[in-house]
Formats: C-alpha cells, structure tokens, sequence
C-alpha cells in the first residue's frame, strides 16, 4: 500500500489532514509533541508513524499516541535492550538502502522504512533483496500481522510505480506535496483515492471492488461496491460514496437523508475487499429503515440508540426519563451497581452486575452527548501510552488510610503472582513442608452460601407462587429473553434439530458409547435370597419416573451434557424426562441439544436457566412437569437451588449430588510426556478460573518437571481462553513426591474428580485408588474422551464429595424396592425372634401382628 508523508510544519500540506486522516496510516514529519495532538484530535487517527533518535523521545512520542516509532538503525542497535519490552509493532527501523545491519535487529521489529537514490527498477532489479524481504515477511509478528517494508524514492512517484512496489511486497512513502483530492490531478500530483486503491486488487469483469460498510464499533451495516472513483470521491468529499452497479456513482443518503461521515478506509489483508468505517445518520443504511441490513441493533449499539431515543422522547415520569433528569439518582445508581460488580463472584452474576453497570454508565454518557465511539476512541489513545500509572486506587476506595503508630504491622495477603508474564502452577515438594501445609493443599476454597442462598430463595418461591408467569418473567430479566412459553413438548419439531452431517454423526457416535457402557449398569434381574426356610427376601430395580435434567448453556453449545443425563434416564426407563436448558437470544434451544433431546426421549424441553429452572422443575408450574429428581451440573445459584429444593419437604425432590468448581488431579512420573501432561491439566483450568489443577511429579528431576512446566505456559498461550488459565493456573499447584505410593495416599486423601494416570502399567493402580470420581488409565486416556464420547458419564462429584458420591450413571435414575414372602413354617420359625425384638422395644402391636398368626399355625 501507498504511506503518505506529512510535514506538520507545511501549512499548505494542512488541507490534506481530514483526507489523510481516512487512510490512517501517515509518516509525520517535523512534528511537535503540540501539533500531533492537534491531528490525533482533528483526524480521530491513531494509526500515525513518526521519527525518533533517542529512548526518551520516543517513549514521548507513544504516549501521544504515535502507533510505530521509526529508529534510524544505528540507534535502535544502541537501545535495542531498553525496547524489549516494547510490542514490536510499535517499533519500526529506518535506513538506506546500503546501509547493514544484523537480521536480529530487523526480527525485533515490525517494519523497515528504506531512502534510496536510485529508480524503482533498479530495486526491483535487485532480485536477492526483494528474495530478503519476503523471507522477512514471512515471519509474523508475535502480536499478529505482517511485517512492513515502505520504499521511499527521490523525486516524483507515479501510480505505476506504486502498483510495481506492491507487486514486490513493498509498501510506498509518497510526499504529502504531491498528493491532492482533486478528482483530475494535474502534472505529478497524484490523487489521494487512486493511490490508496492502486493497491487493491478485484477479480469481478466490471472492476468493482466488494465493501463492507461498518459503524465506529466495526458492526456491520451493509455490503455495497466501490470502484477508484467512489473511494476517491468520497475520501474528497468525507462521506460514504459508493458505486451502484445500476445508477453508477452512489451518494449515500443524497436522497433518503441517511448520510454517512468517513471516518476510515482500508481493505483486507488480501487487498480484494474494501472497508468503510463511517458514522450513520438519519434512520440508517438500509432501505428498510433499519440501521443495518441485517436487522435491528443488538447489545451496546442497541442500547446506545434506545437511550439516545429515550433521551428526546421518553414520556415524562419514565425512569429513563428521571435518570437523565437526576443526576444525584444516576450517580447513586452507578455507585450501586459498581459495588455489586464488584461484590459478584459468579460468572454469570457477573455478567448480570455489568450489564448493570454498563446501563446506567451509557446513560450518564448520553446524556452528555458522550457516545461509544467517543468511548473506544478515547481506549485507543489510552492503549497507544507507554508510560504507565502505579494504578493504586484512591485511598476511600482502597480502605487506605494514614499509618497509625499504633496500628500494628499486617502481613500482606497472599496473591497468585504470574512471574515476567509466565504462565506458571505454584510448586511444593513434600518432603519440604509440614503435616499443616499437606493438610491445606487438600482443601478447596471456602464457598459463603449465605448470600447466594439469600438470592436464590426469593427466585423459588416466586416460581412456585406465580408458575409460567414468573419463570416468563426471570427469563426476560436475567437471560434478556421475552417468551410467549417457556415450554415446548414433545415431539420436537424437525426444523429445529437441523445439523451438519459431521456433527450429527460425531452425536450419534457419542451416543451409542455412552448407551452401551450405561446399559450394562441396569439391574435387570430381580436379586432372590432365601435367607432361612420359608423366608424369601427380594430386591428389584424401579425406574424414577420422573427426572429434570439441567443443562447449562444459553449461548454455549452443550450436546455433551445432555448425552451425559439424558441416555442413562431412558435406559432407566424414566416416563417423563424433562429437559431445562437457558435459551438463546431469539427464544430457541441449540440445534445440537434439541436433537439430543429428541435421540432420549425427552418429554419436555424448559426454556429458562439458573435458580427458576431449578424452581420450576422442583414444583411444577402450569406448563412444566413436577418432577421427582434433579440432576445435571450448574453455577453456584443452581447448586444452591437444587440444595434448598432437597430440603423443602413440601416439594418431595432429590439430587443427584452437590457440586463445586471443576477440577482435575495428574498423577505423572518422569517417563510422561509432558506436552500430555500439560494438555491434560489446561484442558480442567480453562473451565473457569475457580478451576482446581494438581500434578503429582513422582520422582522427577528439576528438568523433568521444568519440561512440564514450559509445556504449560507454551501451549496456555496458544488457547483462546488464556486469560482464563492465567488466572486458573497460578492457583494451582504441582507436588513433587517420592514414591508412587506417597502420590496414591495424597490422591485418595485430595478426592479428585477427575484423576489421570500419566505413569507406567498405569493400570496396576487403579485397584488402590480409593476415592475419585472417574480414572484416566494411561497416556492415550486424555479427561476430554469421557467427558464427550468414551461411555463414561461426565457429570461427576466435585469438592472432595468423591469419597462418598459417585458420578451420574444409570442407577441414579431408578430406585431399589425389596420385598419378602413367608411361607407359615418361615413365620413360625422366626416368629419368636421378632416378637422378643418387639417385646423390648415395647412396641406391642408389632409384637401383637406376629403372635396373632404364629397362634394359629401353632394350634
């Protein structure tokens, strides 16, 4: 692409400013630390490169807001160690063409701004050099992206030129002098538009080019085409000009009032596709009066036109209308919900408490005129800074006050630290610490059910006092979903079960494993035990006949889950099955979940989550079954509500088991592979960052664990949830143990739910594992086979409750009923044993129904 050179110090280069600004990328020269802050304000850009020959002016420079601080090579190569910590996209290298310099200082930066003498030819000439630059390209940086190589030629450039340095990978730094917005340059001068869109590329007969036109935000509103023209027109004009394959040159909004103000032009990574970042005015881009063609505004943008909606047209009284009105009750109402966000410890009680906050903070926002743009903008300048604050709270917040002589000296709180940003478990060795130590290395985090359980009550009984209505309501207000049912019964309809043939096969694979494995569980044959002449005991199975099975989800795709529940309650036998599971955004359940649901038979599918699924399952309401038990996995307010409904006799419910925060313990020894190992205990701590990971390294040497450790850190980098694991891993810990058997005795002592073997004749071990929810046997036996399509069930005891639970399996889902027959021998028999029993106990009438008969047999 072409890079334009803007002298700050031309006042006859100021009337390029806006239309540089839409491209973004600019090289600045002659700047003050005054006269770029004047352009970032005026452009809104923050994509500007500019010039550097020290550390402290360039750190200057960054914290202004200059994106790429360009370093002649002979002072990076001075400076090179005080830069390491420096993202190396914002570090780039200027030189000549016969300049040297080592490749380690070009691979520590992201771009390299050459001055050359001689005509572009002879560049492109030079075959090994542009072999060079591609080589260089080819290694991207490590925060993503290309590597840049910018040619800046003597004298005049032309478009040709611009297009041939393309072709060869080079981008071109062309004097600002020489660009103009007039649609037909003359002499040199090159039109602004032409040279951005002499680096794109379009394969279409007509030579139009594919647009996709977004707001501030990057949400999408529509998909048009442009051709050099139209771009040119409209980075002259600052609004969004297109080119309509019909009518030709398209003013957008000329005629509807639906304009649109340029902020940003580029294109793909590929050149072959056009993006335009404008602001929209009027009823929006489409021809339907919606802003976007693809619908209504959803989260922040949608919330952003309600309120400013709102602001013009609320009805007098609303509460919308008293925020903007009381801003005393809109500051309290921040105040508030801040305190809760930070008083949340749940994942989706945070997520509630944001939103919360995100709400009355963009009403404060738009009611000064302040808009999310304004917002991102503003996170642009501030992530531009090198420099940073200590970022210490004030001292009303931080509960900080003056030292007092007499106040004594309080041993800082310990704190999961991640060292030089590694990814990295806490390490013991248990010869090296005491009983007390082991002792809380076997302890979870303390869970308050106070609060939650205060929380969840008012939910339970609004459910069972109101029925659909409530749970219609909770559904609204927590999931943000507004249903007409909050049921739907079986049969499913076929439209809603549609999948791709890999998925549904990867299903229905699942589904047979698990089915095989927990059909082999069913007690079928009715256990017979005579256990004196004419006394016969028996014991016989009895399907629960009806269980609710919770699903957690919502946006999440959990078929898993549902496989793991609902295959042993059909080979119970269950009547009804009834299926809770929290809906999408437009009211329907996951296609994968739906077709799970109709592969076991399920009766009826709830569409709500959290305490008032729980509720409605427990109790019944006019649409959802009351059911005799509740099994499946959840957050806290849903173990919490599954509890409180075991307890309330009026509701005749169970439980299969209560739970706490996932977690997994590997047992390894120095024969493991340790990029298993490590995959192992990434694929527990991504869960969430409660997550509970153990390594037992049984007599390893520090290389051996540090393997390990360096695989953990490698790999956690790579997830898409590492901010999860940064947070999960750090509070977790490995042991160093000597034996086998000392790794065994922890293990069983710790309770794990999930227990890997990473060890040789892994199986031996398994007949001395006492206490565990499932077993890992082996290298080849990663925790994700089970917890989708081994056979196992994946719904396991959590929090140490393995020494006395075990996992969901199909006996969860019936219950034992016994029975006995007497013949009068049997009775006559024992009978003198039982009426002695009862004689002591003084229970009379127990003694009295046996006597009564035995005196007749004895007659």
């Amino acid at each position: 692409m072409f890079i334009p050179s803007l002298d700050l110090s031309d006042s006859s280069q100021s009337s390029l400013h806006s239309a540089i600004g839409y491209i973004g990328t600019s090289l600045l020269r002659n700047a003050t630390i005054d006269s770029i802050k004047a352009l970032i304000n005026e452009t809104g850009s923050t994509g500007y490169w500019a010039p550097a020959t020290s550390l402290e002016e360039a750190i200057q420079l960054w914290d202004t807001g200059i994106y790429k601080v360009v370093f002649p090579a002979s002072v990076y190569a001075d400076i090179k160690e005080d830069l390491k910590d420096i993202a190396q996209e914002r570090i780039a290298l200027s030189a000549s063409t016969d300049a040297s310099f080592s490749s380690d200082v070009l691979f520590d930066t992201s771009a390299m701004v050459i001055t050359m003498d001689a005509a572009f030819e002879q560049l492109l000439a030079q075959k090994a050099f542009i072999e060079s630059v591609a080589e260089w390209k080819k290694c991207l940086l490590p925060e993503g992206g290309s590597r840049r190589v910018v040619v800046e030629l003597k004298g005049p450039t032309s478009l040709d030129t611009i297009t041939a340095l393309q072709k060869a990978g080079l981008d071109t730094l062309v004097n600002a002098s020489q660009l103009t917005t007039a649609l037909e340059p003359t002499g040199t001068d090159i039109n602004i538009g032409a040279a951005f869109m002499a680096c794109a590329t379009t394969d279409r007969p007509d030579g139009l080019y594919a647009t996709l036109v977004v707001d501030e935000l990057n949400n999408a509103l529509g998909l048009v085409y442009s051709s050099v023209h139209s771009v040119a027109e409209s980075i002259r004009t600052g609004q969004g000009v297109f080119q309509s394959r019909a009518r030709g040159l398209w003013y957008k909004g000329a005629t509807s009032g639906a304009t649109q103000s340029l902020k940003h032009v580029d294109y793909d990574c590929d050149g072959d596709a056009l993006r335009f970042v404008v602001e929209q005015h009027g009823a929006g881009f489409c021809h339907l009066n919606t802003r976007t063609c693809f619908g209504q505004d959803s989260g922040l943008t949608g919330l952003q036109k309600t309120l400013q909606d709102r602001k013009v047209n609320a009805p007098q009284g609303s509460y919308t209308s008293r925020l903007f009105n009381d801003p005393q009750l809109l500051r309290a109402k921040i105040m508030e919900e801040a305190e809760e966000l930070c008083d949340a410890t749940d994942k989706d009680e945070i997520a509630w408490e944001a939103a919360d906050l995100i709400y009355f903070a963009l009403t404060k926002c738009i009611g000064a005129g302040v808009t999310l743009a304004d917002v991102e903008k503003n996170l642009d300048k501030k992530a531009r800074k090198i420099t940073r604050r200590a970022g210490n709270a004030k001292p009303k917040w931080s509960g900080a006050s003056p030292p007092a002589a007499t106040a004594p000296a309080q041993p800082p709180a310990p704190v999961a630290v991640v060292n030089d940003g590694r990814i990295q478990m806490e390490k013991y060795s248990l010869d090296a610490i005491s009983e007390e130590k082991q002792a809380e290395l076997l302890l979870r985090p303390i869970i308050d059910s106070t609060e939650i359980t205060a929380r969840v009550s008012p939910i339970m009984k609004d459910v069972r006092e109101r029925g659909d209505k409530a749970l219609v309501d909770l559904t609204k207000k927590f999931d943000r979903v507004d249903l007409k049912t909050p049921t739907i019964k079986a049969p499913f309809p076929p439209e809603l079960m549609q999948l791709e043939p890999k998925t549904k096969a990867a299903i229905d694979q699942a589904y047979a494993n698990i089915y095989k494995f927990h059909d082999a569980q069913m007690d079928r044959e009715t256990l017979v035990v005579e256990t004196m002449p004419g006394v016969v005991c028996s014991r016989f199975a009895r399907p629960i006949e009806r269980v609710g099975l919770y699903v957690p989800g919502g946006t999440a795709v959990l078929p898993s889950t549902t496989l793991m529940l609902g295959i042993p309650a059909k080979v119970a036998g269950c009547s009804e099955i009834v299926i809770a599971t929290p809906p999408r955004p437009d009211g329907s359940v996951v296609p994968e979940v739906m077709y799970v649901a109709h592969k076991v038979g399920a009766t009826h599918i709830v569409l709500a989550g959290g305490a008032q699924a729980v509720a409605a399952m427990a109790y019944g309401t006019e649409t959802v079954p009351k059911v005799d038990k509740i099994c499946g996995p959840g957050n806290q307010y849903v173990t919490a509500a599954k509890m409180l409904a075991q307890n309330d006799t009026s509701c005749l419910v169970s439980i299969d088991m209560p739970a706490g925060p996932s977690e997994v313990l590997v047992i390894a020894d120095k024969n493991c592979n340790p990029a298993y190992v490590a995959a192992d205990l990434l694929s527990q701590a991504e869960h969430g960052a409660d997550s509970q990971v153990v390594l037992l390294a049984v007599d390893m040497t520090d290389d051996q664990l540090a393997a390990i450790e360096d695989q953990v850190h490698d790999q956690a980098m790579q997830l898409p949830r590492v901010d999860i694991v940064r947070q999960s891993i750090p509070k977790s810990y490995s042991l160093r143990v000597n034996t086998l058997e000392q790794a065994t005795r922890f293990s069983n002592n710790y309770a794990p739910e999930h227990l890997i073997l990473h060890i040789d004749n892994a199986r031996d071990l398994v007949q001395h594992i006492t206490n565990a929810g499932s077993v890992f046997v082996g290298a080849y036996s990663p925790e994700s086979m089970g917890d989708y399509a081994s056979g196992t069930n994946h719904t396991l005891p959590t929090y140490g409750y393995s020494r006395m639970y075990s996992g969901v399996n199909t006996l969860t889902f019936v219950k034992h009923i016994t029975s006995q027959e007497l013949t009068a021998e049997g009775l006559d028999k024992l009978g003198d044993s039982v009426m002695q029993l009862a004689a002591i106990e003084g229970l009379d009438a127990h003694r009295n129904a046996v006597a009564i008969r035995v005196a007749d047999i004895r007659k």
